[in-house]
């Protein structure tokens, strides 16, 4: 496996003026990533974000670097068909800053919630036309060499089985997953067992730990089931991040892991002692 980071993982020293998107480029480099991962683009137009790509892409190549992975949100459940359109001409345009920016993947989210009337009350019922409108994006995508995924990621759909099943229901080549092997955690699921499902459709992996408790703390999230959750250092955490490494690993994936950072150690830090750990578990492997 290839190793990468998400400039997520730099949004503590981003939020707080220390750096910007293309700081976190030569940081990467300096740190000895091979790759970084940019999430949705903070310009309010597709023009400014399409100007604001060239230039990350021209920064990325200053230093060698590889972006390979372009990360949006999105909600192909809107309650009509001309909304549920807008939104896929809105996603179709951001695979084309994920091809600008020559990213190989680009993962969008499904659905974040359910409603109180019609398809939206549940998944299930959403589901066919989620997965026709994210069938229509990827088939866009293909054509552009970008890769579309859905990762386990919102709460709703996080569950391993609801992605298996989002998975299948698009049955596009083109379509994969983003296995966020700590993101289990917000959905209750065994983090090992939950990956095993869910390997053979990976197109992309974020290596995430997490600590877990089933009591309130300070800084901790709360789970879909009332447990609480926090964002670790890779190796420091609840989650067996190499366990699950070794399952994807057994089911033939050999692409980037990307470390995405999101506790409350220092984030340079947390992504340097991260790396180090990680790098340790995928030459376990």
């Amino acid at each position: 496996m290839k190793i990468s980071v998400s400039s997520y993982s730099f949004q503590q020293a981003i939020n707080a003026g220390k750096m910007s998107h293309f700081d976190t480029i030569a940081k990467a480099h300096e740190m000895g990533f091979e790759a970084i991962e940019f999430t949705d683009l903070p310009m309010p137009t597709y023009e400014e974000q399409l100007a604001y790509a060239h230039k990350l892409r021209a920064e990325a190549d200053k230093y060698g670097m590889v972006i390979n992975c372009y990360a949006i949100g999105a909600v192909f459940f809107r309650g009509s068909e001309e909304a549920d359109k807008a939104e896929i001409e809105r996603v179709k345009k951001q695979v084309d800053i994920a091809a600008v920016m020559g990213c190989s993947v680009m993962r969008h989210d499904a659905v974040y919630g359910v409603g109180k009337t019609g398809a939206s009350r549940s998944f299930g019922l959403m589901l066919s036309t989620i997965a026709a409108n994210i069938r229509e994006v990827t088939e866009y995508a293909a054509a552009k060499g970008v890769k579309t995924c859905v990762e386990n990621h919102g709460y709703l759909a996080q569950d391993s089985y609801r992605v298996e099943q989002l998975f299948n229901a698009v049955a596009h080549d083109n379509f994969g997953l983003l296995v966020d092997v700590g993101n289990f955690v917000c959905a209750d699921e065994d983090n090992e067992t939950a990956v095993s499902r869910v390997a053979p459709y990976a197109v992309h992996v974020h290596a995430k730990d997490m600590y877990k408790s089933t009591e309130p703390l300070p800084g901790y999230g709360q789970t879909r089931a009332c447990n609480y959750f926090k964002g670790a250092i890779i190796g420091e955490g609840d989650v067996n991040v190499e366990k699950c490494l070794k399952i994807l690993h057994r089911a033939g994936y050999d692409g980037f892991c990307s470390i995405e950072f999101e506790g409350s150690e220092e984030c340079i830090y947390a992504i340097s002692t991260g790396l180090r750990n990680l790098k340790g578990m995928i030459e376990r492997l």
